[in-house]
This record gives structure tokens, sequence and C-alpha cells, in this order.
């Protein structure tokens, strides 16, 4: 009788142990799930109004319905979904305006990407229109490959697909373009 309890003993610990083995598995399946979730944003904002001030004046204002902040992943990055407004301010508080329905911004490379109605009206009113457009600002250079428009403080009008230029514009290199320039021919 007393192998039959050594056996009978020996068996509730294997079942023990089993259900412990499986019992653990559904404990790493569980666990697993929250890799899935990694994807996800670090934060969400809602109603942005950030300011940038150096010292004691405002240089940039951005304003968004809607900020995600995914500077958890490997390549971290700030996406605005449903649109982004950037009122940027030179040493004389003149005003720059841009407006995009969609942005992201990209912390490594210090890339902005804006999509979607884009405007920009600088300081000297020139106003560009663009479908996309990109925003280097460690080299403070703007560039598109997409079709745009702009028009010019002297009345020029360009329309064309594709530019480089400064963040003051007056650096402009048009791709491809159709347009009306003046030139003042005084200045020789």
């Amino acid at each position: 009788m007393y192998i039959t309890y050594h056996h009978i003993l020996k068996g509730i610990v294997a079942l023990v142990f089993a259900t412990m083995l499986f019992s653990c598995q559904n404990g790493l399946n569980e666990a697993r799930k929250f890799d899935v979730d990694y994807q996800a944003p670090l934060t969400v904002g809602e109603g942005i109004n950030l300011f940038y001030t150096d010292s004691g004046k405002v240089r940039a204002n951005l304003r968004s319905p809607k900020m995600l902040d995914f500077t958890n992943l490997q390549f971290p990055y700030r996406e605005f979904p449903d649109g982004v407004e950037v009122d940027f301010f030179n040493e004389k508080q003149e005003k720059t305006n841009i407006i995009a329905d969609y942005g992201i911004i990209y912390n490594t490379t210090n890339l902005i990407d804006l999509r979607g109605n884009v405007k920009i009206v600088t300081a000297d009113s020139t106003i560009l229109n663009a479908k996309q457009l990109y925003w280097d600002q460690s080299n403070s250079w703007i560039f598109s490959d997409e079709k745009y428009n702009i028009q010019m403080t002297n009345g020029a009008l360009n329309d064309g697909e594709g530019f480089d230029a400064n963040e003051n514009f007056d650096k402009f290199i048009s791709r491809s373009n159709v347009g009306v320039q003046y030139i003042d021919e005084s200045e020789k």
C-alpha cells in the first residue's frame, strides 16, 4: 500500500507542476500583449498650445487640436494628425505663420514634414501654398517635390513643381515653374 501512496504522491506532484507550467505560459502570453501596444504613443495631447521662448522673448507658438508623442520608439517623432499651426517670431518680433492639415516632427533628424493645404505667410507677406513640404531645422532649409505656388511681396507669381529655399525665401530655387516675375532694371 505504501507504493500506491508513493505513486499517487508522484502523480499529484507531476499534475501540480504541469498546471504551474501552463499557468506560467498563460501569464507569458498576457505579458506579450504589452509588446503589441509598444507602437502606441507615449502620450496623447489635446488642445496643444506650446510657446518656445529665448531670453524672455517668444520665438515660436505651436497650436494643434491633437499631438501624438512617439518619442518612446527607436526613431522618435511627434505627430499632429488633425493639423498644426505655428507662428515664428524673428528678432524684431515679426511673425511668420505656417498652417498644415497634418504634421510630423522627427526628433533625431530635426526634419519636419507638413502635408495637406500647407500655407506659409512670411513676415514680409510672401505667401506659399503647397501640398507638402519639408523643413530641415538644422540647415534652416525648406524644400518640396510637390506642386506649389508662391506670391512674392512685389506681386511676382510662381507656379511650379519642386523647390528649395532658405527660411527667409530670399534664396528660392524652383525646379520647374511658370510665373510672372518683376525685374528692377534701375539697379545695375
